[in-house]
């Protein structure tokens, strides 16, 4: 069975209460992510994996794009296993990145092509 991400199933994945604010954030994100579709099923399993980092994907609320944060005041072998996953994740699926200057963000813009 084939799960499609609307904006409601990313908002009950990640744990968001659905309200039409979150709502049209989450439609607004689907719309400016490239290639969506393509990758959106693997951001659910990313996020549990990043949980026992302290980390999580969230919505941004500066950006239309989903976020990936880890707590900045984790431990350096945390916050190195925390990019390389996210490393890791974004080459395999061929997703482009943007990581903030001096923070444990990324924001996830969509498919390289």
């Amino acid at each position: 069975m084939q799960i499609q991400m609307t904006a409601e199933v990313v908002l009950s994945q990640l744990g968001y209460t659905k309200n039409e604010s979150s709502f049209q954030q989450a439609e607004k994100m689907i719309a400016a992510t490239k290639g969506f579709d393509k990758f959106s099923k693997h951001i659910i399993s990313l996020n549990d994996h990043l949980k026992k980092m302290n980390a999580y994907v969230a919505l941004s609320n500066s950006t239309e794009f989903l976020k990936i944060k880890c707590d900045e005041n984790d431990a350096d072998e945390i916050l190195e296993e925390f990019h390389k996953e996210v490393a890791h994740w974004a080459d395999k699926y061929n997703i482009k990145l943007q990581k903030l200057n001096n923070k444990e963000v990324y924001y996830i813009l969509g498919t390289k092509e």
